[in-house]
């Protein structure tokens, strides 16, 4: 005679799932996800949590199938948690559970990206060229670095980290690369309030003006100045105050990005012009 195998009550099977576990209170709590969504999620690409998650059920061992307790989840979580909640919760704050050949392949992908950005977004000090995808990488692994990737932080993020930790040991001669931008105003009174920002700090050493373009008031009161210029990433936002102006006075500019990243001949043949 055949018996029927039952499955316990409370317990819930899943398959070909990524799982996610996150320790709190004393206790663990882990959720069912769909493979390579849980990096999307962390990155911020993918913004349906029903794209992510198999379930929303929340479990203490999604292998066996149990299921975690209501009591638990509020000592964990408060009285007055949802489901959606706690499992953004353990997203955010969770361990991938990957297996080891998994996570090497994943954080050797991510030093890659990682790479990928600095060739991307620095230059060499001295040639203001890109440097060798190869030689970054072994920069990376330097001892003196000690760079280990990180699945839950963005390859830029990580970019940011690293490379002032690359200036300061000495390992390349690095800097981030300028960009090129255009700031034009439409009022004659702004360009001596522009060129006096400009010619101060810190936009003097971090500004680098390749040339002017101004056309005389016309019979119908126009008026437009427009530099194009380099200037260091950081100080993005303090010609983009410049542009909007003051509030009230309706002298507002324009700042637009032409190159996100100015490499060799490029930034070369702008010093010449500028000089």
């Amino acid at each position: 005679m055949s018996r029927a195998v039952k499955q316990p009550v409370g317990q819930k099977r899943l398959t070909n799932i990524a799982v996610v576990r996150y320790k709190t209170h004393g206790l663990r709590f882990e959720i069912a996800c769909y493979k390579n969504k849980v990096f999307d999620w962390r990155q911020g690409s993918e913004q349906d949590l029903d794209e992510v998650l198999q379930t929303e059920q929340v479990f203490v061992n999604v292998s066996k199938g149990v299921m975690a307790k209501e009591k638990d989840l509020k000592k964990a979580f408060g009285k007055n948690f949802t489901m959606e909640e706690v499992c953004k919760e353990i997203l955010k704050k969770g361990e991938l559970q990957v297996s080891d050949r998994e996570r090497a392949l994943q954080l050797d992908s991510r030093l890659r990206d990682v790479a990928s950005i600095i060739v991307e977004k620095c230059v060499d000090s001295n040639t203001r060229r890109p440097f060798p995808h190869a030689l970054v990488e072994r920069a990376l692994k330097d001892p003196k670095i000690r760079f280990i990737p990180d699945n839950r932080k963005s390859a830029k993020q990580q970019m940011l980290d690293v490379v002032p930790r690359l200036q300061k040991q000495g390992v390349l001669s690095i800097e981030r690369a300028r960009m090129r931008v255009q700031l034009t105003v439409f009022a004659e009174e702004m360009r001596s309030e522009v060129l006096a920002r400009l010619g101060s700090e810190p936009l003097r050493t971090a500004c680098q003006v390749e040339r002017e373009e101004a056309s005389p008031s016309g019979s119908d009161g126009t008026y437009q100045c427009a530099w194009v210029m380099q200037i260091e990433p950081g100080s993005f936002r303090a010609i983009d105050s410049i542009a909007r102006g003051e509030k009230g006075t309706g002298n507002a500019g324009r700042l637009e990005v032409l190159d996100l990243a100015v490499h060799g001949d490029q930034g070369r043949a702008a010093e010449q012009m500028a000089e």
